[in-house]
């Protein structure tokens, strides 16, 4: 399965709703959404909410959807579990959910302190239970990093949404080998890419799917993928910590100064070439990649979606 990522940090709810018919018209076979309350930098300017969003998209389309949110301060799970419920629901079998340990420039505008990296990784093994336990139509009580009391979804799908966990590295992939029903990863160097798959599947997520995230910059005009891809994405190849640990956008804009066109270079793919990323998904797949969400992190959507249509969405219906 190849999907489009709906970027709302880059793009209006308006615009995404667009791109998302598009994406469909060209052949992806599903859509991804983003989930954040602040963009990465001033440049994108844009964050919609895309709970309230994938409601409208997925009415106007018929391809799966998956999104990625975070459990903690801003979303309970007890939120989560309602919300993805209700979308599942009214679009059965078309939801999927990746929850992740989060960003602090998503979390701190409640007011909490930022948590470590491992204090996060067990709020999240907490969330998905919370979760699961509430999808099966039990009542929940629970007290730990959350306190639920007493929840029960009444609405509720025949089948629950299914529940992925995202990782960066193979220690997180490791723990969700034993709960997740499926991994969300994304990187650049296919065998790094490979062991987090390996360190996944070795850890109880044997036969489960594998979803990448590869994010690219792709113009017609060479000059333009690079130049679009350096005002979009810059502060996003900043060291894994500061991404997380960062807690305002100014604090992203003021770090990616020191980000230099090299520095993007060696961690974005960047080209006017359909058949150098071609190229890479075929190392993605090869290395246990199931499913491949597309990120263009430029913003020249429309020729993006018109001509990976022609060649990679279509070569990929004849591989499988």
């Amino acid at each position: 399965m190849i999907a489009y990522h709906a970027s709302h940090e880059q793009f209006s709810p308006r615009d995404l709703l667009r791109f998302a018919k598009l994406a469909e018209r060209a052949g992806f076979e599903a859509i991804h959404s983003s989930d954040h309350f602040h963009p990465w930098s001033e440049r994108q300017g844009q964050s919609g909410f895309s709970f309230a969003w994938l409601g409208a998209a997925m009415q106007a389309t018929h391809v799966p959807f998956g999104m990625i949110c975070a459990p903690g301060p801003r979303y309970h799970p007890t939120l989560i579990a309602q919300a993805c419920a209700t979308l599942q629901q009214m679009f059965p079998r078309r939801l999927w959910v990746t929850l992740g340990s989060g960003e602090a420039l998503n979390e701190v505008i409640t007011g909490s302190s930022w948590p470590d990296k491992q204090t996060r990784n067990e709020r999240l093994l907490e969330a998905a239970t919370i979760i699961r336990r509430l999808f099966t139509g039990e009542e929940v009580s629970h007290e730990g990093h959350f306190v639920t009391h007493k929840a029960k979804l009444y609405s509720l799908p025949g089948t629950p949404p299914g529940l992925l966990g995202a990782a960066l590295s193979p220690e997180t992939a490791a723990l969700h080998g034993r709960w997740a029903d499926g991994l969300l990863t994304t990187g650049h160097d296919p065998a790094a890419v490979g062991k987090i798959v390996q360190a996944f599947r070795d850890n109880g997520g044997a036969g489960k799917p594998i979803y990448l995230k590869f994010q690219l910059s792709y113009a017609r005009d060479q000059a333009v993928a690079e130049d679009e891809a350096y005002d979009q994405w810059r502060n996003n190849v900043l060291p894994r910590e500061m991404l997380a640990t960062l807690q305002y956008v100014s604090d992203f804009d003021v770090a990616g100064q020191a980000v230099t066109r090299e520095d993007l270079r060696r961690q974005l793919p960047i080209s006017n070439d359909v058949a150098f990323f071609q190229a890479r998904i075929n190392e993605y797949q090869s290395v246990g990649c199931d499913h491949i969400i597309l990120h263009n992190v430029n913003r020249c959507q429309e020729e993006f979606m018109k001509d990976f249509g022609r060649v990679v969405l279509k070569a990929n219906l004849q591989v499988t």
